[in-house]
């Protein structure tokens, strides 16, 4: 019964007088707490900035956190904010890639002319333009770089939220949080590549969702200069495009879609090609300088049956429950019918993750890009009451934020 309707029913009940007095009274009484908060989510400055608002309070939390148990292990912030990759990125955006300090080798202590060809160049590309502001360094330009990403990419998982099947922008800010709160959200704030690749990532599977096929192609592209895992991306947008070709669904632009979506990617793979005389050779770089190859999962499986027999770190355990928790985020998202080229895009980047033998530590932040995943999570903490969907999200921000600062400074090695 709706509330209208439940009013109705008083009245018509009501004594006389008494139920006109109760009616005016009603009609005076000032709107509740639950009211008030009820109009001002609805006011268009609070849904502007709603998915920008709650993306910044989560990352504040884990860098409050991170504050906090910086000096218990004798870490400096910045220090550990800008460690292992970041190093790497920030010395290709002040050098390019020709003059990236000395000291910056492999994780065999080894270092050729064409060891920094293994870190793509779009997010140092991106700050080595924020540098040529006045009074900006390069440190806090790839933390603004970083910052504004994952700004930009709040936008665009609000906006998946919405369009996705039961979506509603309740769902799109959920799954914001869910993003925001992700184990390993701290590389979010950090000088690493991650962020940028997950704004571009987002708003090119928006393009999909909503048949842009152009701006699906663009962002694509514009990914697979920044991150390999945009071979995911690529396979879920020309797999998108192909089906609405053969469908003939949207005239010629699905054919524009799908042929943008590779270049970036193929583009970096022919150029670092070129550089090394090796088709192959940024997977070449990858294997001599960090033994990091596709496997089919044989490395994980086993790390997986080590770990959990015999368990020698918080890190290496939470990841390994994290890659299980992954494998059953995939199975629900089939079973609820997500669409099925987001479903693509995070099994794929599942599957390169599972699939590599590359370092075991790197795991659970390798996940982060498959945010499509978490979709079913979103939709559901949706369809419930407000307060256990903040207390569950409060719960997994307040657990991000703690692993997110044990993952750089308790744990000694990279991440």
């Amino acid at each position: 019964m709706s509330t209208v309707e439940a009013g109705s029913v008083g009245s018509e009940h009501g004594a006389g007088d008494g139920a006109e007095d109760g009616a005016e009274d009603g009609a005076e009484r000032a709107p509740s707490a639950r009211d008030r908060l009820r109009v001002a989510a609805g006011h268009r400055a609070v849904v502007l900035l709603a998915p920008a608002a709650l993306y910044l309070a989560v990352r504040e939390l884990g860098l409050l956190v991170l504050q906090l148990m910086a000096p218990r292990w004798d870490k400096d912030v910045t220090a550990a904010l800008t460690s292992w990759d970041g190093q790497w990125f920030l010395g290709i955006a002040q050098g390019g890639y020709d003059e990236v300090p000395p000291w910056l080798v492999d994780a065999f202590g080894r270092r050729g002319g064409e060891t920094p060809l293994a870190f793509f160049p779009g997010y140092p590309g991106l700050v080595r333009w924020v540098d040529v502001l006045p009074g900006v360094g390069p440190v806090e330009a790839a933390f603004v770089v970083s910052l504004l990403s994952g700004v930009v990419c709040a936008y665009g998982l609000r906006r998946l939220g919405e369009r996705v099947a039961g979506g509603s922008r309740r769902a799109g800010l959920a799954l914001v949080v869910l993003f925001a709160a992700s184990p390993m959200a701290v590389v979010l704030s950090m000088t690493y590549s991650e962020a940028t690749f997950c704004a571009l990532a987002a708003w090119s599977l928006v393009g999909v969702v909503e048949r842009r096929w152009v701006l699906a192609g663009v962002c694509c592209a514009a990914a697979g200069l920044v991150r390999p895992t945009a071979a995911a991306l690529v396979l879920a947008v020309g797999l998108a495009a192909l089906v609405a070709v053969l469908r003939r669904r949207d005239g010629v632009w699905p054919w524009v879609g799908g042929a943008l979506a590779p270049l970036g990617l193929l583009g970096y793979l022919g150029y670092v090609a070129l550089r090394t005389g090796e088709w192959d050779g940024w997977f070449a770089l990858q294997q001599r300088g960090w033994d990091s190859r596709f496997d089919g999962g044989a490395a994980t499986w086993k790390f997986t049956l080590l770990v959990l027999g015999e368990p020698r770190s918080v890190l290496e355990l939470v990841t390994v429950w994290l890659l299980l928790g992954a494998v059953v985020l995939a199975v629900v998202g089939w079973r609820r019918r997500l669409e099925w080229p987001l479903l693509v895009y995070g099994v794929a980047v599942l599957v390169m993750d599972l699939g590599s033998n590359g370092l075991m530590n790197s795991k659970a932040r390798l996940l982060l890009p498959a945010f499509t995943l978490l979709l079913p999570v979103a939709l559901g903490l949706a369809r419930r009451r407000t307060g256990t969907a903040v207390a569950v999200l409060a719960g997994v921000a307040v657990f991000s934020a703690w692993f997110g600062a044990y993952a750089i400074t308790a744990w000694q090695y990279a991440i």
